[in-house]
């Protein structure tokens, strides 16, 4: 391999990277393009004038026309399409103004010859009719203008195949009719394929705003679904943690009280403290397992269900507050979601009375009819509202509302007139509120 050639194989890649920047550049910018475009047929046009008056001159007996014309009106068919997609229109209506007059008027002596600069002109027709399809508003008023200057240069063409003495297809029908579909179809090309891509871009835009449309509901749904799951998860371990530290804390109450005269009292209530303690871990290393176990199944324990009553009953009166149980009607499998909402309420509505209500008794309630689930806890404590149920804060209510309302529940709280507390809680069995 030669010097001279690997120094141009070494320059090659350079070229092209250039040229891919420069090309990258008038994409950006529309309207620079356009002037290239301008320019490039202006010069196309000078040049193929010249070519014709090379090839004209061949006949001795050829006068040569004053350019200065020719040349003005080249350039005002070519210069419009600078700002063909501002006004693309206009351009349209001046370039096909410009080429009939051009012809009619200023270069008679050379129509119907054989003539580059027709062939550009021609072109920076087509051109200027295709960006007013493309660019153009899409209106009556745009066809219209569209229609009349068709019409015009089919005129035009009309006029140089027919009426033009001397013309090349003079006195051949076939010749002339082929020449007339030809011309048809050249000046009604442009605007069909303008059309297309405009219609091909606004296509491309609904797309595009239809992506960032479904782009914006999918992270709004991201977004919604990942807080759904924080609340979930800030409610199981509210209820988790709250039920079981709360009774801990009333048994350790008890053990300090009777550890010196009753010591196997004492002894029972720190076994229960321990039991209470592990059942506590184990439910949080359940819920903190699934968690982390992204697409899979929770094989740990299940969540506790309206069967699992007794055992959370028979937990909370190892202290001081006696609970009882009282199912009416037939019990019956309902949906996992709901026994697990029901059983959470009952829950935390005994851990607040464990912790607020001094209560020394209890009466749990569960009723099943043929379209309603009612659960009740009913205490005997002082019946002043524990300040985690107000309507104003606390999460105490608020995992419970949010529970009721899963199954588009009813939830009642309040003291009672006798004396004590009330947490009443109606589940429609089918799908309709109370």
């Amino acid at each position: 391999m030669t010097a001279r050639n690997s120094g141009a194989m070494v320059r090659l890649p350079a070229l092209r990277t250039r040229a891919g920047r420069a090309l990258a550049m008038l994409r950006r910018n529309p309207t620079a393009t356009d002037a290239v475009v301008a320019v490039l047929l202006s010069v196309a046009a000078l040049v193929s004038l010249n070519a014709t008056f090379e090839i004209l001159r061949q006949d001795p007996t050829f006068h040569a026309p004053a350019k200065p014309a020719i040349v003005l009106s080249l350039l005002a068919v070519t210069a419009p399409l600078a700002v063909r997609r501002r006004f693309p229109l206009l351009v349209a209506v001046m370039v096909t103004v410009a080429f009939v007059v051009g012809r009619v008027a200023v270069s008679p002596e050379i129509r119907g010859l054989p003539g580059w600069e027709a062939i550009v002109t021609t072109w920076a027709c087509w051109l200027a009719l295709y960006g007013a399809a493309a660019y153009g508003a899409r209106t009556r008023a745009t066809t219209l203008v569209l229609a009349g200057v068709a019409a015009l240069l089919f005129g035009e063409v009309v006029r140089d195949l027919i009426f033009y003495e001397g013309g090349a297809t003079a006195g051949l029908p076939l010749n002339e009719g082929f020449g007339l579909a030809y011309n048809a179809v050249f000046i009604i090309l442009p605007m069909l394929l303008g059309a297309a891509v405009r219609s091909l871009r606004e296509r491309g835009r609904e797309l595009a705003a239809q992506t960032t449309e479904l782009q914006r509901e999918r992270e709004e749904n991201a977004r919604r679904a990942v807080l759904d799951e924080r609340v979930r998860i800030a409610r199981e371990l509210h209820d988790v943690v709250a039920h079981h530290v709360s009774v801990m804390g009333i048994q350790a109450g008890a053990a300090r009280r009777v550890m010196t005269l009753q010591p196997e009292r004492a002894q029972e209530a720190l076994t229960s403290i321990e039991a209470s303690s592990r059942q506590a871990v184990d439910e949080l290393h359940r819920l903190l397992g699934f968690l982390r176990r992204e697409g899979q199944d929770d094989t740990l324990t299940p969540q506790p269900d309206l069967a699992q009553l007794p055992e959370l009953i028979a937990q909370t009166t190892k202290g001081d507050l006696a609970v009882n149980l009282t199912v009416e009607g037939e019990p019956r499998p309902l949906p996992g979601t709901l026994e697990l909402s029901a059983y959470r309420v009952i829950q935390e509505a005994l851990t607040n009375t464990i912790k607020h209500s001094h209560a020394t008794a209890a009466t749990v309630r569960v009723a099943y009819s043929p379209s309603m689930l009612e659960i009740e806890v009913i205490d005997d404590g002082t019946g002043e509202a524990d300040p985690a149920l107000s309507s104003v804060g606390g999460h105490g209510l608020v995992g419970m509302r949010e529970r009721v309302r899963l199954h588009q529940g009813h939830l009642r709280i309040g003291p009672v007139p006798k004396g004590g507390f009330a947490v009443h809680a109606a589940f429609p069995l089918n799908g309709h509120t109370p």
